[in-house]
């Protein structure tokens, strides 16, 4: 029996701040939780919405070393980008946190310290591997080799990007580290696990039987994990960014990102109830009140599987309802990467359609990945703008609007008789609204947007149908019974909107001219909500035509991206070998190491930079053709290689005597030959 719940926490995947946010995330997480969280508020119930920004872990610190930053500074230039970001799209968190903040330590400390002290933890030693000079243990992300079922050099210690398979260190091929390029070695270590396999009897009850209603591709990936056998889980690491584990003899160990993330919304809910005064423990600690998850589908086990089986250890909270994830979405065929640029960010998308947050969000929910992988482009976003958004439900709020000022200046008029046809409209305004609840709560809210739409259909036909410019001068008495059907529909689209999409809403309730707080999801098909009599504002656009152009200009950004990754994967061109030489004729060549001592422009001349170098042997000129690629101040103190016998040459009346040897690459950049370290000027090349 399913029982009623007296209040909702609702929380949305928390995002790794280790660069902005793409469509993927929308997709995936943000739009369906928004959508969720409004309905349910708009319903009545008592809501509470999180998120926050996941700080810890690999991703944080390999940005740190791209950026030549500590990861703070990493996870602060992101977290502001990214909660800006999503609060400008419309997503309204009640509260958007970090897991650097004291509070989410102090909370996720508590928490395994309370496991540790009850004895849910083992123990274990392993062997792992570890960076001898850079000297530290090495995650998963830190190890590159050779994928052993594609053959890419560079797959990574947990995935090959190339072919998707997901990998362990140990099955790499030549493994390396990333830090230093070595080759790791293995070194035991001491960490503390969550014993999975103690808990597969209750996630059998728990899921398999207690949760046959949750979305086919969670229930079957957790059904695969539980019945294939779960294993203890690693709850530390060695690292030096996270929170430190808080028993003794754990120097230098963090609690694993795993563990620590998910507490990250009960420290969320903390930082909340500081914020307001209101009591937090509600909306974690009382079995009436409905915990649902927004995720995407690489955190299902997590969040169905891991976080649960913490949550029943520590045995003070309540468990999710539903974890409602969603498959992946791609973009124009190709699946969204990062570290390709291959996406549509947030933040840009916000500068280059300004105003226009509810148009990506209606696309994105339109063609959502609820079942499985999905596409985005930019020529659907274009004709569901247009063809949708403007011609069906734009044209239908404009239509009724306009008429209503022009009949009536702007005043609704009163109901007379009714057709059977006003009749079947009115039925169908008090339903579809009822309908668009029911697949909001059944976390389908691709067919929840259909419905929208289908709101707008209805409006349309009817006018359509009715033909009120036709009928105002025969019959006025009629035009006023039709027009004021017509508005009733458009303030149950104010209604029915904000969900999907809010700004849209609001400018829709600003032309009714009715306050925000007099909508509710009772009132949205309701027939007699405006009254005769009322006045509404001058009525203005909700959506405008998105031209050509501007989806060209789109498409020519991700060309460019599309080129610049094809060129960086591109075969290596490499010049053909000259003809064969003796072994004398080499042993001929003096090749010495020599050190620039000053450099300087050559007057009248782009190509060439006038070298003073010390070969050891001497002091000398040297005329080198490197200026269009090096500045004077780059080269001074450089050590070089200086073909050292190479008989002397007039240059621009300047003798220069011998040649600095250079590397070319296929696209004719130059790069210096240099020891691996510095030693003494004239030592020799053999």
């Amino acid at each position: 029996m399913t029982k009623t719940p007296k209040r909702y926490t609702i929380t949305s995947a928390l995002t790794y701040a280790n660069g902005p946010i793409h469509i993927g995330h929308l997709a995936g997480v943000f739009v369906p939780s928004d959508i969720y969280a409004r309905y349910l508020r708009l319903a009545g119930h008592d809501v509470h919405f999180l998120g926050g920004s996941d700080e810890h872990g690999v991703p944080i610190t390999i940005r740190a070393k791209k950026e030549g930053k500590t990861p703070q500074h990493v996870v602060d230039k992101y977290h502001k980008m990214i909660e800006d970001s999503l609060r400008s799209f419309g997503v309204s968190f009640d509260v958007y946190s970090r897991t650097s903040s004291e509070i989410h330590h102090e909370t996720a400390s508590n928490f395994f310290r309370k496991l540790y002290e009850e004895g849910k933890f083992i123990e274990q030693t392993s062997e792992q591997y570890y960076d001898p000079k850079e000297k530290q243990f090495l995650s998963d992300r830190y190890i590159v080799g050779t994928c052993p079922k594609c053959g890419n050099e560079n797959a990574y210690g947990d995935q090959c990007e190339k072919c998707g398979s997901s990998l362990s260190p140990n099955e790499l091929i030549d493994p390396r580290s990333t830090l230093s390029g070595e080759k790791p070695v293995l070194k035991e270590t001491k960490h503390w696990y969550l014993p999975l396999n103690e808990y597969e009897p209750w996630l059998k009850e728990w899921i398999l039987e207690g949760h046959k209603e949750w979305k086919s591709n969670v229930y079957g990936q957790c059904k695969s994990w539980i019945e294939g056998g779960l294993q203890p889980r690693a709850v530390t690491r060695d690292l030096d960014w996270g929170i430190p584990v808080p028993v003794e003899g754990a120097e230098g160990k963090v609690l694993y990102v795993w563990f620590d993330a998910p507490i990250g919304y009960i420290s969320a809910s903390k930082e909340w109830s500081e914020n307001t005064g209101k009591d937090w423990e509600p909306y974690w600690k009382n079995d009436d009140t409905k915990l649902v998850h927004f995720i995407g589908k690489d955190n299902i086990v997590f969040h169905c599987i891991i976080f649960p089986s913490m949550l029943k250890a520590n045995g003070e909270y309540i468990l999710p309802e539903n974890v409602p994830a969603n498959e992946f979405l791609n973009l124009e065929g190709d699946k969204i990467s990062t570290s390709r640029n291959w996406a549509i960010w947030l933040h840009e998308y916000l500068e280059d359609f300004s105003g226009k947050e509810d148009v990506l969000r209606y696309v994105i929910c339109a063609n959502a990945p609820e079942t499985k992988d999905n596409n985005f482009t930019w020529n659907d976003f274009q004709a569901r703008n247009n063809n949708e958004l403007v011609a069906i439900l734009g044209n239908f709020v404009n239509r009724a609007a306009v008429l209503t000022q022009k009949y009536y200046e702007g005043e609704i008029p009163a109901k007379g008789e009714l057709s059977d046809f006003d009749k079947e409209v009115i039925e169908g305004l008090k339903s579809i609204p009822y309908q668009i609840g029911s697949l909001i709560e059944s976390y389908k809210f691709r067919e929840a947007t259909q419905k929208l739409m289908d709101l707008a259909r209805l409006g349309n036909k009817y006018l359509a149908d009715t033909e009120p410019w036709k009928l105002i001068k025969e019959d006025p008495e009629r035009v006023k019974t039709i027009m004021n059907i017509a508005l009733q529909i458009t303030a149950s689209l104010a209604v029915v909107m904000e969900p999907f999409l809010p700004f849209s809403s609001d400018k829709l309730k600003e032309i009714l001219n009715i306050k925000d707080g007099k909508f509710s999801w009772a009132n949205a098909g309701d027939s007699e909500f405006l009254k005769a009599g009322h006045k509404l504002n001058k009525p203005s656009l909700l959506f405008e035509k998105i031209e050509d152009k501007i989806i060209e200009e789109q498409m020519s950004k991700l060309e460019a991206i599309r080129e610049e990754n094809q060129k960086e994967n591109a075969p290596v061109t490499v010049e053909p070998l000259k003809s064969e030489i003796e072994f004398d004729d080499f042993m001929k060549l003096d090749i010495r190491v020599g050190t620039v001592l000053e450099a300087e422009k050559m007057p009248k001349s782009k190509k060439l930079l006038k070298l003073k170098i010390d070969t050891g042997v001497d002091t000398r000129i040297v005329l080198s053709g490197i200026a269009q690629h090096f500045t004077p101040e780059e080269v001074i103190g450089k050590q070089v290689c200086v073909l050292a016998n190479l008989k002397p040459r007039n240059m621009m009346g300047i003798e220069s005597n011998g040649m600095v040897l250079m590397a070319e690459d296929s696209e004719g950049n130059l790069r210096f030959i240099q020891p691996g370290e510095e030693v003494n000027p004239g030592s020799t090349v053999s």
